[in-house]
């Protein structure tokens, strides 16, 4: 397995790799071939001077912000992996077991990065250079085995070492304690019950003795065991309630391309039922699992000191349940990982037609919805069907096999015995050790149907800790207490993948000024906002706000500023006074009251049953869209941002409804520097500038008038929508 090697200090500018020491390392006869500047650490936060440089031999690399390189000889088995997701580049070198190094770096180097990972990908298959314009890409190396991702839980039991190390000790005792009446047993046969059968009396204190200690330890198994279960219960407990919060927290720091491409039902089987497999994993099956692996050891020792011959033949099943245990693992842990899988496919239908029953009831698709559970729900059946097959051969042959190895105890330990070798005591004591030893190897043979049911679930929650936001916190934040709001887009570019969306965009925004954007659908209008909210990030140029690079800011610091106003406003199952206050928690009654007030929603909150206490459904079901909008506006108006973001805020409400949408948000931009989006020109007239944009560039810039005089691509589209409402008006008017 390559490793790197050890980094070596070196010194110099780092404004090239060079310039950073990187020749001082090279041999005579070595050049650079590539070289890809890598501007991001590992948190996603920007720092300079990272490079990764790929030359004849092998592979160079040093991170932002350090001063030492770390190299990989080129190899066979070395895979280098791309991928660029909001404008972030990631790059992985991997061997055949697991990930070696990862970098992060905006998309700056234009084509060297793939340009890299081709070259890398021939040279390490010694396909060599003649070969670069027809070389393959790099393959993404296969996942390790997933039951060591259990490894991982380390640490989230780490701040529960003392907690842990207790359990560990009774744990050894209460086994320790449990292995004492067989021991008992030899001198009860052997001195108190064959002899008497031989005519000698018992002894009663003999027997209170060896009574009496039979009594202690189960006693004090059962304390120890008690103890030792309820302290690791309530650490298991905590490990799971820890790996819950830091899944969500993580979740809820991702930027929005994670959520585009996973299902709702999927991430809330993540963090709910796969956290509580391992919650039960860890109470459970470990502390069961650690208790027979303590169990056999401490019984195989007692075995070998009482006859080592016997102890041996006790040994014989051994290897071949050992070997069906390795032979099976591998097709139980694909398995559970597969059911992971489809389990989601039945929550995703429930997650998918739930929020939206009333469009499913509204176009009668009940019956469609219930054959869409109906297929899931059977294609779970035929998954976990195919894995039963496998279990139930499994576990019955492990109970064979053992019950074949105490056969063989019996028959060897009466031939000892008729030899003279052990004594009718030595033989009760080893069968009652024998059965505890393997009662706790069959317990161990089942433990791998749970073992791999948690390390698959253990895979798909690191899946979400592993992924790392598209948009980075700065490595030293600047604190901005007030803004004046003025922004300026320099050179702006964006691109999904391969696709621009934005192109060299250049805007200048006055503070307190307010701007439409205008264009057709697909023209980069939405995507241009979601730069703004720093939903993702630029790939080129910079959005700046008072001068600063919004980048400079942390992520949470900037979007206080920014009050954003849906087309379709979210509101949260709670009271209005709570979904109000949701962007200001602390906001007292008065504060709340006032921002309802200039969003025009005071006086039908009013009319409703509690008031500012009534609760809304689900996503605001109980109330209409106008009232849903208003709603929102208050909670825009409450944090009082300096940056308003209007996104077709009025485009799902009728005509009365807008208008009084309209007043609310004539309140909503007083004094603010505002960005409005609108599908319908007219309501955009009291902008100072419209943007028009078209194809991810900005082709015209200017006041309504100015541009209806320019007759250029504002007017058309104005004109366009003219001749459309027209026509509705004049096919309604036929209707009546």
């Amino acid at each position: 397995m390559p490793h790197p090697h050890p980094v070596v200090e070196v010194s110099g500018d780092a404004s090239g790799p060079e310039g950073a020491g990187l020749q001082a390392l090279l041999a005579e006869d070595e050049n650079v071939l590539v070289s890809l500047p890598v501007d991001l650490d590992a948190g996603l936060r920007f720092a300079p001077g990272g490079w990764v440089v790929l030359t004849a031999r092998r592979l160079l690399a040093r991170r932002p912000g350090e001063g030492g390189w770390q190299d990989w000889a080129l190899a066979p088995q070395l895979r280098l992996h791309l991928a660029d997701h909001g404008g972030v580049g990631a790059l992985e070198l991997c061997d055949s077991h697991r990930r070696l190094a990862a970098w992060h770096f905006t998309l700056t180097g234009g084509p060297q990065a793939p340009r890299l990972v081709r070259l890398f990908g021939q040279l390490a298959a010694g396909a060599g250079l003649e070969e670069e314009e027809a070389g393959p890409e790099a393959e993404e190396p296969a996942p390790p085995p997933s039951t060591w991702v259990l490894l991982r839980l380390g640490r989230f039991a780490r701040p529960y070492r003392r907690q842990l190390a207790i359990g560990f000790a009774l744990t050894l005792a209460s086994t320790a304690a449990t292995l004492v009446p067989p021991y008992l047993t030899i001198p009860l046969m052997d001195d108190i019950l064959i002899p008497y059968q031989s005519g000698k009396p018992i002894e009663p204190a003999h027997v209170l003795l060896y009574l009496g200690g039979l009594l202690a330890s189960a006693l004090a198994a059962w304390g120890l065991g008690w103890a030792r279960t309820y302290i690791l219960a309530l650490v298991s407990e905590r490990i799971g309630a820890d790996l819950r919060t830091t899944t969500y927290e993580h979740l809820l720091r991702l930027s929005l391309d994670y959520f585009g491409a996973k299902r709702t039902g999927d991430l809330m089987a993540r963090i709910g039922s796969e956290t509580d497999r391992i919650n039960v994993f860890l109470s459970l099956h470990a502390l069961d699992f650690a208790t027979d692996v303590l169990m056999i050891a401490m019984t195989s020792v007692i075995l070998f000191s009482i006859n080592p011959w016997l102890a041996l033949v006790t040994l014989v099943p051994l290897p071949f349940i050992a070997w069906m245990i390795h032979a099976v693992r591998e097709r139980l842990r694909t398995g559970f990982e597969r059911i992971d899988r489809v389990w989601s496919e039945v929550t995703n239908v429930l997650a998918d037609t739930i929020p939206g029953i009333r469009v499913v009831k509204a176009f009668a698709q009940e019956a469609r919805e219930a054959k869409r559970f109906r297929d899931a729900n059977q294609h779970n059946l035929q998954v976990n069907d195919r894995l039963n097959r496998t279990w139930s051969v499994f576990t019955p042959t492990v109970s064979l096999l053992t019950e074949i190895g105490l056969l063989i105890v019996w028959a060897f330990g009466i031939w000892l015995v008729a030899r003279e070798s052990i004594t009718v005591g030595v033989l009760t004591a080893f069968i009652a050790y024998i059965g505890r030893f393997y009662t706790r190897l069959d317990s161990m043979s089942r433990i791998v149907s749970v073992t791999q049911k948690a390390a698959a679930g253990a895979k798909r929650i690191f899946d979400i800790l592993d992924h790392v936001s598209n948009v980075p916190e700065p490595a030293h934040p600047v604190k901005v207490e007030r803004l004046a709001g003025g922004i300026e887009l320099r050179r702006v570019g964006f691109r999904y993948g391969n696709r621009a969306v934005i192109r060299r965009l250049d805007l200048d925004i006055r503070p307190g000024e307010m701007i439409g954007l205008v264009g057709h659908s697909g023209s980069g209008k939405s995507t241009l906002v979601n730069l703004l909210c720093r939903f993702y990030d630029v790939s080129e140029g910079a959005i700046l706000a008072d001068g600063i690079d919004i980048r400079r800011m942390a992520v949470a610091d900037w979007r206080r500023h920014i009050g954003l106003v849906l087309q379709e406003p979210f509101l949260f199952f709670g009271t209005i006074a709570e979904n109000i206050a949701y962007g200001k928690p602390d906001a007292s009654r008065a504060e709340i009251v006032a921002a309802a007030r200039a969003a025009h929603a005071h006086d039908f909150i009013l009319r409703l049953p509690l008031g500012y206490d009534s609760l809304v459904g689900e996503r605001g079901q109980g109330l209409s869209g106008g009232e849903r909008q208003r709603i929102s506006i208050a909670r825009a108006l409450l944090i009082d941002p300096r940056i308003l973001i209007l996104d077709e805020a009025t485009s799902a409400v009728d005509t009365e409804t807008e208008k009084e949408i309209q007043r609310a948000l004539d309140n909503l931009v007083q004094g603010r520097t505002t960005i409005a989006i609108a599908h319908r020109l007219s309501t955009l007239r009291k902008a100072d500038r419209l943007v028009v944009m078209d194809r991810g560039e900005v082709v015209e810039v200017g006041p309504h008038d100015a541009l209806m005089a320019r007759q250029g691509a504002y007017w058309r589209l104005y004109e366009a929508q003219a001749r459309k409402d027209g026509a509705l008006e004049d096919d309604t008017v036929g209707s009546m």
